[in-house]
């Protein structure tokens, strides 16, 4: 087990990770959660810990990517301050919270189903579909969690038997229909096309612009994705509409994402 202490990290993350951790998949705690992550060797489990004002790292040396981006160390922190900071919107929110980073995920296919579990429910909603979703489908992991259902698993089980666990019939075959396009290869990990990926998503039915987007931004890790259609953003942008609020992030490229983050933080 590697272990590592890294940068500086808005307690928001804890906060974030802690309302949308799946029973089961992922054990979160006032400052710790673990869950398992995927490697070439396996599923393992990682750890991010507080440690006063910065987070600690465990996970095998395999999983140590996966876990950074998790918490958001792949970007550059500094780069994006500099091009933000003296902003007059974003400009005071980075002020109060200089540490807050763009959460990622370790696993974009999940991180894309749960998105779609989300549209149009709560936080809490979503987390207890996932749940649901994970009792049912999911894999036994390592050191007594669960894994997040595989796309395949859940194409295999079709409509019927996902929309058991509380969904409508359109939300079942969504995720049914973005879990058989994951498992034929749609590529939603960083480094892919993003605007290829952005394009697959959106040609799905029952996936609009803020779910590619959400995507693009957390998954591909599309630093400068800006999910203009989210009602939070475009309420803390004085309610503009989606075409408007894309205007008004223009200032903000190539971190629209960081503004985002800032924005819903605030929100």
């Amino acid at each position: 087990m590697t272990r590592g202490a890294v940068p500086r990290v808005d307690p928001a993350w804890w906060a974030f990770v802690a309302a949308r951790a799946i029973p089961g998949v992922e054990d979160a705690a006032l400052g710790q959660v673990r869950r398992p992550v995927p490697t070439e060797d396996g599923w393992v489990t990682a750890t991010v810990s507080r440690a006063g004002a910065a987070a600690v790292l465990a996970a095998p040396d395999g999983a140590m990517a996966a876990v950074s981006r998790w918490v958001g160390l792949d970007a550059d922190h500094a780069a994006a301050g500099a091009a933000l900071a003296d902003d007059p919107t974003i400009g005071p929110l980075w002020r109060a919270r200089p540490d807050l980073r763009v959460p990622g995920t370790v696993d974009p296919a999940e991180l894309a189903l749960r998105t779609v579990l989300g549209q149009q429910v709560s936080v809490a909603a979503a987390r207890t579909l996932g749940g649901r979703l994970a009792a049912l489908l999911g894999e036994p992991g390592p050191d007594g969690l669960r894994v997040f259902p595989r796309p395949a698993a859940i194409a295999d089980a079709g409509v019927v038997q996902v929309r058991a666990i509380g969904l409508t019939q359109a939300r079942a075959r969504t995720v049914v229909g973005l879990a058989a396009a994951l498992a034929d290869g749609l590529d939603l990990t960083p480094g892919a096309d993003v605007a290829a990926a952005r394009r697959a998503l959106l040609a799905l039915p029952g996936i609009g612009p803020w779910t590619a987007d959400y995507v693009a931004l957390r998954g591909l890790r599309d630093l400068d994705a800006f999910p203009a259609h989210d009602l939070v953003l475009r309420r803390r942008l004085g309610g503009l509409d989606p075409a408007a609020a894309l205007r008004a992030a223009e200032r903000w490229r190539p971190w629209r994402g960081y503004a985002a983050q800032h924005l819903w933080t605030a929100g």
